[in-house]
């Protein structure tokens, strides 16, 4: 399954170990979702994870961030012809379009279903149970 994580998601994930967000980064670890992303998203993902403010472990970030470089599906993104109440969202959501990927954020008020659909956006322990509900 595809998906595109929310920086915010991400964060979460590294400061939170055994909650929807860690165990949803650990499914993309182990190789179980495919996690797509582009360079936008990447770059973000890099400046939020390093801000001294988070104070997250460099070795365990530079080891994540070194793995989803390598192991994350690159998207060349279409452009969206609408604009999010966030403008510094529009990568994610363009990229999931594009992918054809879940859109799995923590801000859930970002991405008004009038102007994300058909893009599905979901908040992390919705995925989880979508996940339970396919099994």
């Amino acid at each position: 399954m595809k998906i595109v994580l929310d920086t915010n998601v991400l964060v979460s994930a590294l400061l939170t170990r055994g909650g929807p967000c860690a165990t949803i980064l650990d499914m993309v670890l182990a190789g179980a979702l495919t996690l797509c992303m582009d360079e936008r998203i990447f770059a973000e993902y890099e400046r939020v994870c390093k801000a001294p403010r988070l104070q997250l472990d460099p070795a365990s970030v530079h080891t994540v961030l070194g793995f989803l470089r390598e192991m994350a599906e690159r998207v060349t993104p279409a452009l969206l012809g609408s604009s999010l109440p966030d403008p510094d969202d529009r990568p994610f959501l363009e990229t999931a379009r594009t992918a054809k990927a879940i859109l799995i954020t923590g801000n859930l008020k970002h991405f008004p279903v009038k102007l994300c659909h058909p893009t599905r956006v979901i908040a992390p322990s919705g995925f989880l149970a979508l996940l339970r509900m396919q099994r």
